[in-house]
């Protein structure tokens, strides 16, 4: 059944004030301005969240099916209608239980495939991930991997200076997987290296990374500098500041930066006492740190809360949706089926008040409870 969405439109282009999408089953069929529209809403695409390990109360990191379909809904309720689960480094056992259990999630569309955030990670720049369970990049596994998801693996985040990682980058790639850098102590030539390999993406820029130095930009300078790197940004006022948000904002553009949430089961929860790839976290604040050593430990963030945060920080709201949205799922490969609110793709769609808060979420053309 046609219906119509009025509002003032965020379109890839900019803003379309006094505008409607019009959707058909479950696609978009027009994008269209009209004066007499006068509904002052915001409609602006579903968002896209490629690096989020739970939420809800729900975590991915321990491939229970049921959990991630209960953190892929909490999301949803919060406007994201596409995500991808991310696990934590983990021993290869459960990394092919999470594959084989998320396979279905992902056919079914519930999940828009597997990120794996490690276990390839530098152990000097770990962070909240569990140091007990890095180690080099194996292409053995990684084929296993691929072949078992039959498509659902569909980015894997490793540390270029670690043996083994540019052959790990060229079979991801190869696979049609995104390869991205990140937890990583590479210096500015090794991350280039794998660029040119083929990795596209940059894991939470500057968290978990060698710092810039001006005699050594490392990670940060070589993937803000790439033109085929999309660049994930944590906009919680946490993980960054304004200032860098804005600087790497401005230095990449929103065509290659990308907002994530990095989120953990307690996004959504009560402050209080949480687990994280088998470590002990602790909420305070909304903040999330390790017990044992306060590293911050992911998110409690929503890609709705990451909007306000972005558009509080300065940032046009047209290239917040964007970065939210269009990037992202060009990131991911996912470009040619959502991402804006452009006719012929997936009908997604966040309605929004003028405090940017979500009103109303619309997946594949239907309304979501």
């Amino acid at each position: 059944m046609a219906l119509r969405v009025n509002g003032k439109v965020v379109t890839p282009a900019g803003v379309v004030r006094q505008g409607c999408v019009e959707v058909d089953g479950d696609r978009i069929t027009a994008v269209a301005e009209y004066p007499s529209v006068r509904d002052g809403h915001w409609i602006v695409p579903g968002f896209v969240d490629m690096h989020t390990h739970g939420g809800g109360g729900h975590t991915f990191t321990t491939g229970d099916p049921d959990a991630a379909r209960a953190a892929a809904a909490f999301h949803l309720g919060h406007g994201t209608t596409t995500l991808l689960a991310s696990l934590v480094s983990s021993p290869f056992e459960l990394m092919r239980a999470a594959t084989a259990a998320y396979a279905p999630l992902v056919a079914e569309g519930v999940l828009a495939g597997i990120h794996f955030e490690g276990p390839y990670l530098s152990a000097q720049r770990c962070g909240a991930q569990n140091p007990e369970h890095l180690r080099d990049p194996s292409t053995e596994e990684l084929a296993e991997l691929i072949e078992l998801g039959g498509g659902a693996v569909r980015m894997v985040t490793l540390a270029p200076e670690r043996e083994g990682a540019l052959a790990a980058v060229t079979l991801l790639t190869g696979h049609r997987v995104v390869a991205a850098i990140g937890h990583t102590d590479a210096t500015y030539e090794q991350t280039r290296a794998a660029v040119a390999a083929g990795a596209s993406v940059g894991t939470h820029l500057f968290n978990g990374m060698r710092p810039v130095h001006h005699r050594e930009p490392g990670p940060v300078v070589a993937l803000l500098e790439a033109p085929q790197v999309v660049c994930e940004l944590v906009a919680d006022g946490v993980h960054l500041h304004d200032g860098m948000l804005t600087f790497a904002v401005s230095a990449a553009g929103p065509e290659r930066t990308a907002l994530v949430t990095d989120a953990m089961a307690a996004a959504g929860m009560p402050d209080g006492e949480y687990e994280l790839g088998g470590q002990a976290v602790t909420v305070a604040g909304g903040t999330a740190r390790l017990a044992r050593d306060g590293a911050i430990a992911g998110s409690t963030l929503t890609m709705a809360g990451a909007l306000r945060h972005a558009v509080g920080a300065g940032l046009p709201i047209a290239d917040v949706c964007r970065m939210l949205a269009t990037t992202p799922a060009r990131a991911i490969g996912l470009g040619d089926r959502v991402g804006a609110l452009q006719a012929g793709l997936r009908a997604d769609l966040v309605v929004l008040d003028d405090d940017l808060n979500v009103l109303q979420v619309m997946r594949a053309g239907s309304w979501v409870e």
